[in-house]
């Protein structure tokens, strides 16, 4: 039975208060013993910030003696340079109107002129009346935290380092599957842009267009799924493989097959290696040229005429390339007169995140951007769309891959009309400074039966109307 009396301590186990003793004696610390050597540095100062008093701990991590600083020395006197000036126009301002402050990183000066990184912490004392009396300082070391930040620093410097190493890397790689440059075409006008959704991975995307005899030239557009290092080899693939066929036999359902033939091969052994393509075989004719298209699973090209009729243009019966064996493939033709021009383009464009809800740009902009441009050239075209994709900022999750083409018109019409038909509005319609004043001088050298009063020819503002 515990026969310990009311409110004293009970009995140790196992041998009583003996081994209780020693423990107890532990915790009768004195509260000087406490101050002098508490693990972090104490300093009272006056309201001038003369010190007034200081502990062990800190007189032991600066070198000096208790009568080198009390009374002789302010708090400002142990801070390095910077340190000084931090505390007259930030540090002291602030504890006199706060009346604490707290964290501060700065460095004390030791008596060899060592630095000392700490973090200070300040308070007011006051009088019952409110009155400020002195300044109580607390010091805590910091040389393990500046280490650890300087660590820190250097791995992210590091990391950076590398990160850049592996951008330049990932666009070294990223340009050799794309073409340095689009071939001179005679009679034709062309431009092209890709645009990187992320300078750390090789995207799927790819174009490219080449010539293949004096009248006649190969292109091609697509997507491979996926990024990265494997998307990169299958894009070399496809490219070599598009490029070899066509060479030998250029009919765009002999090409797409035989791209088929050879990516489910692959598809066999990696259920990702498989894309979307379109191939065009481009015939000089005449004034202008002909197209013939065929697609694996690829979006429609988008045919903006010289009227301004603007339509896309279905490969009906295409299935994505490598994923099936017996994939089929249907060409059509489509003829490409002075004036005209057509777009093609990989889905990262019409698949662009608008808001935050997570809707989509869509086909239905796209031809809306066409029908405010027409009649354009390649390179306004693929200036307009650069600028949208521009626009999308962090709404663009996937790559994008736009090539143009456009036949010029002929310079005597573009004399009579004042214009090129190079779609030199902007694509919200509204026409520059300088574009209004060409639409006038128009105006005055011609009866303006081609065009309405804002200098748009008829056949547009009928069918922009229509739209």
């Amino acid at each position: 039975m515990n026969t310990a009396e009311p409110g004293s301590s009970p009995a140790a186990p196992h041998g009583g208060h003996g081994e209780a003793a020693p423990f107890s004696a532990l915790l009768e610390d004195s509260a000087e013993d406490l101050y002098e050597n508490a693990p972090c540095g104490y300093l009272s100062t006056l309201l001038n910030g003369q010190i007034a008093k200081v502990n062990a701990t800190l007189l032991a991590w600066l070198g000096y003696t208790r009568d080198e600083l009390v009374g002789r020395r302010s708090f400002s006197d142990l801070l390095t340079v910077g340190g000084k000036l931090y505390h007259e126009t930030h540090f002291a301002p602030l504890l006199s109107m706060q009346g604490e402050i707290g964290g501060v990183a700065l460095e004390l000066q030791a008596a060899d002129g060592t630095r000392l990184p700490v973090l200070v912490s300040s308070a007011v004392k006051t009088s019952p009346a409110g009155e400020p009396l002195l300044i109580r300082t607390t010091i805590f070391d910091a040389r393990d935290r500046r280490a650890y930040e300087r660590e820190l620093l250097r791995a992210r410097q590091e990391a950076d380092l590398e990160r850049t190493r592996l951008q330049a890397l990932v666009t070294t790689l990223q340009r050799s599957l794309l073409p340095p440059a689009l071939p001179a075409v005679p009679g034709l006008e062309t431009a092209a842009h890709y645009h990187f959704a992320s300078l750390d991975e090789v995207g799927g995307d790819f174009y490219d267009l080449f010539p293949l005899s004096q009248n006649r030239w190969g292109l091609f557009l697509g997507d491979v799924c996926g990024k990265g290092a494997r998307a990169a080899a299958l894009t070399s693939l496809i490219r070599y493989t598009l490029r070899a066929v066509a060479a030998y036999d250029p009919d765009p359902v002999t090409v797409m097959g035989a791209l088929n033939a050879a990516l489910h091969q692959e598809y066999l052994r990696d259920y990702r290696n498989f894309c979307t393509a379109i191939f065009g075989l481009l015939t000089l004719q005449g004034n202008g040229f002909t197209l013939t298209l065929a697609s694996g699973g690829h979006p429609p090209a988008l045919l903006i005429r010289a009227d301004c009729t603007v339509a896309f243009q279905p490969t009906p019966g295409g299935q994505l390339i490598g994923a099936w064996g017996d994939a089929r493939f249907i060409a059509t033709t489509i003829r490409l007169d002075p004036g005209d021009a057509l777009l093609l383009y990989t889905d990262g464009l019409t698949e662009a995140r608008t808001d935050s809800a997570g809707g989509r740009y869509g086909d239905g902009a796209l031809r809306t951007l066409a029908r405010n441009l027409a009649p354009t050239t390649a390179v306004a075209a693929v200036a307009a769309v650069t600028a949208l994709l521009e626009s999308f900022g962090g709404g663009l999750d996937d790559d994008a891959a736009i090539l143009a083409l456009s036949v010029p018109l002929p310079q005597a019409t573009r004399t009579e009309t004042g214009r090129s038909g190079a779609g030199e509005r902007p694509a919200g319609g509204s026409a520059s400074p300088q574009h209004q004043d060409d639409k006038h001088d128009d105006h005055d050298d011609h009866d303006g039966s081609n065009a309405n009063k804002h200098g748009v020819p008829l056949a547009c503002a009928v069918s922009r109307d229509g739209a």
